[in-house]
């Protein structure tokens, strides 16, 4: 019986996506933990007071962001400083990662001509962005 090795080896393109996905992922955690204190201390007020959130509790979501005067989609970068809201620029972060990280292959797989895996990248972040645009109506909200 021979005894089998593991010879995978990291490519350099998978190490700078998992590097600046690992500092993207610490980053967001971050923010949305310092978000989180400035909106539980009351550093900012909030859009919608902690009254008319218990107040509306028991509706729909339709209605409940009806009730609340709350915006959907994209449309929450408006009240980015309110404390209620400014908790999604974390979030949004976490979000858009896939799309940052992408990102920054599109040169390297450029530089070395290798175009299949470029064309992969691009197809990718224009699925993506195409989806948490919410144009199509299915995604960012």
């Amino acid at each position: 019986m021979t005894k089998q090795t593991n010879t995978c080896v990291t490519s350099p393109e998978q190490m700078r996506y998992a590097i600046i996905l690992e500092r993207g992922a610490y980053l967001g955690i971050l923010i949305m933990i310092v978000t989180y204190a400035v909106y539980a201390l009351g550093i900012l007020p909030p859009h919608v007071p902690i009254e008319t959130v218990v107040n509306n509790w028991h509706l729909g979501v339709h209605d409940y962001l009806q009730a609340t005067n709350s915006p959907t989609g994209w449309d929450w970068l408006a009240l980015v400083g309110t404390g209620d809201f400014i908790n999604f620029i974390g979030l949004a972060l976490l979000a858009v990662m896939t799309i940052i990280c992408y990102a920054t292959l599109i040169m390297p797989y450029f530089r070395c001509g290798d175009y299949i895996y470029l064309g992969i990248v691009l197809a990718e972040i224009a699925v993506l962005t195409l989806a948490a645009s919410g144009i199509l109506g299915s995604g960012g909200h």
